[in-house]
C-alpha cells in the first residue's frame, strides 16, 4: 500500500511483526502456490539525472542551452546504459490480472511496488552504489531511473525515462492500472501528470517538441498522477537516451517495515554529499491521486474502513498484507482466488464493490477489491469489533492461525500509525 513502511509478510524481519509469522499452512479455502523469493526480487534499473534544485514542480524554464547541457549526456544513448538492468516483474502463481492486457507491448500488471524513499544525483550514481543500496536491511526493491530537466511547451520540467513494463510498478495503483498509458509510452509517446497537461495545456495526441541535448517531436500519450514531487513526465528509455537524459540519474526505494526516515539517513550515508534524498511520506510529499481520490494502498485501507461502522482500516490492511502483500502478489492462487484481496470469484459475485466507479466491479483492481473486503467483513460483523471482528476475519479464511496472524499484524500497524 503504499502503506509507507508498513509490515509486511515473508521472512523473518521483513518488517515489524515477524515474530508472528509462522510459515503458512495451506487451509482449505485458499490453498496458495508458495510465492517462493520471486516476490522480493531487488530490481535494479535505469537512473535519472534530477532535477532543479532537488525537485521542483514545473519551474520556470531557462532559455540557455547550457542547463540541458549540465543535466544530460553528451553522447545519446541507451538510457540506465553502464547500470543495473530492471528485472522482468517476478512470476506469480498462473492467472493473469483481468484489468490489463496481454499479448501486447507492455508486461501485465501483477504488483504495486510504493516507493518509500526518492534520491536524486546531480549525475549518474555509480552501479556499485545501487548495488549496496539494494543490500540494506529491510529493502525490498529498488529501481533505477534515467532523467533530467527538459523544456517543454516553454517551461522546464522533470523527465524520467523509464521501461513502462516495470516503471508502471512504482506509480500510485489507479496510475499503475492504466495500461493505455503504459502502451502509449511503450510506444515513444510521453506521459504527463495531470498537473503538467493543464498548467502546459497538453492534448493528447498532439506533437509537442522537447527540448534536451536533442530535440525530438514526441506525441503525448496521455496523463496519470506519477505519485513523485516535481517529476511530471515520462518517457520510454529509447526517447531518453536519443535525448541524452543522464542514465542511473535517480534511485526509488521500497523498504517495508522500517521508519522512511531511517531509510533516508542510509541511503545518504550509501550515496554521501551532492544527493537530494527524499523522504516520500513527508506531508508536504503527499497528494490526492485525483482530487480527493487514495493515491496509495495506505490510503484505500483507510478510505474503504469508513463504509463499515466500527471496521479500523489496521484490519483491512493486514488482511491486503497477509493475502497478497498489498498487490504484489495478486495472481490466481491454487484455489482459484485472485487479485490484491484475494477473493474466490463467486464470493466476488456476492460482495464486489464499483469502488472507482468506472462501471464494473473489478476483482483485480485495489479500488474495487479492497472496498469490496470491507463490505465483506462487515457483513459478517466485523464494525462490532471483539469476537464478531474475530468471527469475520475467520470468515475470510477458515483458520484460527490466519485470524491471529491478521489481529496480531492491524495491532502492529495500529502503533506505528497512530
Amino acid at each position: 500500500m503504499a502503506p509507507p513502511s508498513a509490515p509486511r509478510t515473508g521472512a523473518a524481519g521483513d518488517g515489524e511483526a515477524a515474530a508472528v509469522r509462522p510459515p503458512r499452512p495451506r487451509p482449505e479455502k485458499k490453498k496458495r502456490n508458495p510465492r517462493g523469493n520471486d516476490a522480493r526480487t531487488r530490481r535494479g534499473g535505469r537512473a535519472l539525472p534530477l532535477l532543479i534544485g532537488g525537485i521542483a514542480v514545473l519551474a520556470v524554464a531557462s532559455t540557455s542551452g547550457g542547463v540541458y547541457a549540465a543535466l544530460t549526456t553528451d553522447k545519446a544513448g541507451p538510457a540506465g546504459s553502464g547500470g543495473p538492468q530492471e528485472a522482468a516483474p517476478p512470476s506469480v502463481a498462473p492467472g493473469d490480472p483481468v484489468n490489463v492486457a496481454n499479448g501486447g507491448q507492455v508486461a501485465p500488471l501483477r504488483r504495486v511496488v510504493p516507493p518509500d524513499v526518492l534520491a536524486v544525483g546531480t549525475a549518474s550514481i555509480p552501479a556499485a552504489k545501487i548495488r549496496q543500496i539494494a543490500k540494506l536491511g529491510r529493502v525490498k526493491d529498488v529501481t533505477a531511473v534515467a532523467g533530467g530537466a527538459v523544456q517543454l511547451q516553454g517551461r522546464q520540467v522533470n523527465a524520467f525515462a523509464v521501461d513502462p513494463s516495470v516503471f508502471r510498478s512504482w506509480t500510485p495503483p489507479g496510475t499503475a492500472k492504466k495500461t493505455e498509458l503504459w502502451e502509449a509510452l511503450a510506444g515513444n509517446r510521453f506521459v504527463v501528470s495531470p498537473a503538467a497537461a493543464e498548467q502546459l495545456q497538453l492534448t493528447r495526441g498532439y506533437q509537442y517538441p522537447v527540448v534536451a541535448r536533442t530535440m525530438p517531436k514526441l506525441t503525448m500519450g496521455g496523463s496519470g498522477p506519477l505519485g513523485l514531487p516535481g517529476i511530471d513526465m515520462l518517457v520510454s528509455t529509447k526517447s531518453g537516451g536519443a535525448m541524452g537524459l543522464v542514465p542511473n540519474v535517480a534511485v526509488l526505494v521500497n523498504a517495508p517495515g522500517v521508519s522512511p526516515a531511517t531509510v533516508v539517513k542510509a541511503v545518504s550515508k550509501v550515496l554521501g554529499h551532492g544527493t537530494s534524498v527524499l523522504n516520500l511520506h513527508e506531508s508536504k510529499y503527499q497528494t490526492p491521486a485525483d482530487g480527493n481520490r487514495p493515491g496509495s494502498y495506505l490510503d484505500l485501507y483507510k478510505q474503504a474502513a469508513t463504509s463499515c461502522q466500527g471496521l479500523s482500516w489496521t484490519v483491512l490492511a493486514a488482511i491486503g498484507q497477509v493475502e497478497s502483500d498489498h498487490g504484489r502478489n495478486a495472481g490466481r492462487s491454487s484455489a482459484g482466488a485472485l487479485g490484491p484481496m484475494q477473493f474466490l470469484p463467486s464470493t466476488w459475485k456476492a460482495y464486489g464493490v464499483d469502488g472507482d466507479r468506472d462501471g464494473k466491479a473489478d476483482i483485480m483492481n485495489p479500488y474495487d477489491a479492497i472496498p469490496g473486503a470491507a463490505k465483506y467483513l462487515c457483513a459478517n460483523g466485523a464494525g462490532k469489533g471483539g469476537k464478531q471482528l474475530y468471527r469475520a476475519v475467520w470468515h475470510y479464511n477458515h483458520a484460527d492461525w490466519y485470524v491471529q496472524k491478521v489481529l496480531n499484524l492491524a495491532k502492529a500497524y495500529a502503533t506505528r500509525y497512530r
